[in-house]
């Protein structure tokens, strides 16, 4: 009897849980639906200025749905500012950033994590605190630098840090490399392979994941990116995206629906990257923090 008494608590107690959780589950859901809502009004709002026509820009209250879609207003974009070799000079500076990054930090990350020397440590910590230097700190100094050595408009001083190991990378492929068990580099020098061999052939190839990580990161810095453009460059012809639009939004800050237009367009390549590698890019973050 008591035995039976038990067991039917036992199956409330199960019941009840269930309940809560599918309460719960349902409140998470209600709040991301709500959040994801609130950060898609501004994109939706874009979209659709850059498909009305100029007197319907400005009405109140908004009309999000165009009368008449206007997809001239992406063609006179192109018309007004060179922005194909925009979107173009932001892919060769995101292409070799990536490359940068990726062949830098990955290297350093390699050092930091099995090599033995004196100070290893002491670098290391060292090389992360510089994280808390903020970037205007070294910004004059910097640009004297690049103009006595010539480099002013040319894109060498916004892709050249990014060959010498950024500490955030660093940092993200050096827990990476931690979680390897090292008993596969063990065998690996046991049958002849060198420290470099290592390198290439076995961590890299095991750090896809970390490795999209740090690719994706820096896509979206140097597609994104303003301040350096900005400080370096000069001529027109050379402009990246981000630095474009800040221009042409001095050009036609009057006409929104050119404006959105760009913005749009300058947006799509981010959306598109991110949607066909967020799994690899979760998969990453999650890797990369399982040892420190």
């Amino acid at each position: 009897m008591t035995a039976g008494m038990e067991q039917v608590a036992r199956t409330a107690g199960e019941d009840e849980g269930r309940k809560l959780g599918t309460a719960e589950t349902i409140v998470t859901y209600i709040v991301i639906l709500v959040g994801a809502v609130g950060l898609m009004f501004p994109f939706a709002w874009m979209l659709s200025t850059s498909l009305k026509p100029l007197d319907e820009v400005y009405s109140y209250p908004i009309i999000w749905i165009p009368s008449q879609i206007i997809f001239e207003n992406y063609i006179d974009v192109f018309k007004k500012v060179p922005f194909a070799r925009y979107l173009w000079n932001s892919f060769v500076l995101s292409v070799l950033g990536i490359i940068g990054n990726m062949a830098g930090s990955s290297l350093a990350a390699f050092s930091f994590a099995r090599l033995r020397y004196p100070g290893r440590t002491l670098f290391f910590i060292m090389m992360l605190s510089t994280m808390m230097v903020p970037v205007w700190v070294t910004m004059v100094p910097t640009f004297i630098m690049f103009s006595r050595l010539g480099w002013l408009d040319t894109y060498l001083p916004i892709l050249l840090p990014a060959y010498f190991a950024v500490p955030f990378f660093t940092f993200l492929m050096r827990q990476f490399f931690l979680s390897v068990p090292v008993e596969i580099e063990d065998s690996a020098r046991i049958d002849g392979c060198s420290s470099f061999g290592v390198f290439f052939r076995i961590l890299m190839p095991l750090s896809i994941p970390a490795l999209a990580t740090v690719a994706i990161f820096s896509f979206f810095f140097y597609w994104n990116d303003l301040l350096g453009p900005l400080i370096y460059l000069r001529s027109q012809l050379k402009f990246p995206v981000a630095m474009g639009i800040a221009s042409f939004q001095s050009e036609q800050y009057a006409n929104f629906a050119l404006m959105m237009a760009a913005a749009t367009m300058a947006l799509a390549p981010m959306l598109v990257v991110f949607f066909f590698t967020q799994r690899l890019f979760i998969q990453g973050v999650v890797i990369t923090g399982v040892k420190g």
